[in-house]
């Protein structure tokens, strides 16, 4: 195997399971390796690739997790050296050691020895696993078992079905949003701050009418739009986190602090962050302009919220590994801090709704609306992506762009305008709101969305929303469950195919 190989992790991890090695293993040291148990491999996409493993190293057996890369540079590049997750290393397997040195070091600055792949792995054996992979991936080709026999369905069909999943997903989201607006009128009634836990919410609460006293409570739509919001920063794999803070921070209790306009983002962010877990010890700080932020967030936190009593996240409750900078969690909730001055101090939902009542070009109407949610980078998080890390000068201009945008317009935006105009009586405006859904494109790229359009023969209309969305609920409903049986697809290609269902 060539040292300078990109080597798929799949397969590197392929060749540690099954110990696919030539010859006898050695790290950059010259230390021996005897692997007595390779680990259990970890699905987890923020830890370490196995975990549990047993390895001795020259005369010392070490328990603890193996961490699989194609560089040894790609130890810092991903974070782990940043990552609580990765302190119980004990050996960083690589292909390719480009700078030559022995270990890396995790976040507690516990010393890892590094083996390298390459000297170990013949050429037959890797290509042997990639042909493997590669029957394994055209057995899978767009993530639907009838890709070789969809001819059988025509376009129509296909359509019409992808459609009214589009519709039911979409309908499946709106019944959550009013079942969480049920919980915040509880809570709200209770007169508690969540987390509230030991408030047992009574099932009548799910079932009881809903009246105009009751709904027409501004800042129970503006938590639940914080929520949503919050919801869409964090997705995929921050979600949790995001949630947790909207939990922990209300928007009444950010209403209720006495905080100038001019310095409002800036206490707000203070706030997110002290509690997020993600600062480092003062100690641990080089950098002095981290080190003056951190200060100001102290400060601001002690200044405009010292009897805050609620749950503090934990650095590690945290994903960073394999995102884009400008997905990491530090952008996401600088961005948040400057939605919530837009929700409070600025009515963004008022000139949401506005759009709804007055623009009747759905095109026009999803820019504008979209635009509203577009947060410029300015302050601390302009020039940094973490709290180790600075960008490069000016390279930051958008915390929150028109993709990321696009994406909270169809999930969070037109869901959140459904249910109020439903709840509040309006079908004309929910009508509205589900021929927008149905008609604008979703103009964010999804690696799943296009294979399977294409395999489906759907490819010219898979952005527009309700058909993509709809392909995501077709995905997550049926094919990855092989309920082909129930799929309206499934039953058309099925039944007039000559060949049997690829398992």
């Amino acid at each position: 195997m060539s040292q300078h190989s990109h080597i798929p992790e799949k397969i590197l991890a392929e060749i540690w399971k099954e110990q696919r090695f030539a010859s006898e293993l050695f790290d950059e040291t010259g230390e021996k390796i005897e692997v007595q148990y390779v680990g259990d491999e970890n699905l987890d996409k923020g830890g370490p690739d196995f975990i549990n493993a047993r390895i001795k190293v020259g005369n010392l057996t070490f328990v603890g997790d193996v961490e699989i890369d194609n560089t040894r540079s790609d130890w810092r590049n991903h974070g782990h050296y940043l990552n609580r997750r990765f302190n119980k290393v004990i050996l960083h397997a690589i292909v390719s050691n480009e700078s030559n040195q022995k270990f890396v070091y995790t976040q507690n600055g516990r010393r890892i020895n590094t083996f390298c792949f390459a000297p170990h792995v013949q050429e037959e054996v890797l290509e042997s696993l990639k042909k493997a992979m590669a029957m394994e991936d055209d057995s899978k080709t767009n993530k639907l078992h009838c890709y070789k026999v969809i001819d059988f369905a025509n376009e129509k069909e296909v359509l019409n079905f992808v459609s009214k999943l589009g519709i039911s997903r979409f309908k499946k989201k709106c019944d959550k949003l009013i079942i969480r607006i049920r919980e915040l009128l509880f809570i709200d009634s209770l007169q508690v701050k969540e987390p509230a836990e030991q408030y047992a919410i009574p099932e009548d609460v799910y079932t009881e009418k809903l009246c105009y006293d009751d709904l027409n409570k501004k800042h129970i739509w503006e938590q639940l739009f914080y929520e949503l919001i919050f919801e869409a920063l964090g997705y995929p794999n921050n979600k949790d986190a995001f949630n947790k803070i909207t939990r922990a921070v209300t928007i009444s209790q950010l209403q209720s602090l006495t905080i100038p306009a001019d310095k409002f983002v800036e206490v707000v962010e203070s706030i997110f962050f002290s509690i997020s877990g993600m600062i480092p010890d003062v100690d641990s700080i080089k950098n002095p302009d981290i080190l003056a932020y951190v200060r100001i967030v102290t400060e601001n936190m002690m200044k405009y919220y010292p009897l805050y009593d609620g749950e503090r996240l934990d650095a590690v409750d945290w994903h960073f590994f394999r995102l884009r900078p400008l997905n990491f969690p530090t952008i996401r909730l600088a961005a948040g801090a400057r939605l919530v001055e837009k929700i409070t101090r600025g009515d963004l939902i008022g000139h949401i709704m506005t759009k709804f009542y007055e623009i009747h070009d759905f095109v026009v109407l999803k820019k504008l609306a979209r635009g509203l949610l577009i947060v410029k980078s300015d302050g601390h998080w302009k020039k940094h992506y973490t709290f180790e890390k600075p960008a490069k000068q000016e390279s930051i201009h958008f915390f929150l762009g028109t993709n990321r945008a696009d994406e909270m317009f169809v999930n969070v935006v037109l869901p959140f305008a459904y249910v109020y105009f439903d709840l509040f009586g309006k079908p004309k405006f929910a009508n509205k709101v589900l021929s927008v859904y149905r008609d604008v494109a979703c103009e964010v790229e999804n690696a799943l969305v296009t294979e399977a359009a294409n395999a489906l023969h759907i490819e010219t209309d898979r952005k527009k929303s309700v058909i993509y969305q709809g392909i995501l609920e077709l995905f997550s409903s049926f094919c990855s469950k092989n309920r082909c049986e129930e799929c309206s697809i499934g039953k058309i290609v099925f039944s007039d195919a000559d060949e049997p269902r690829l398992n």
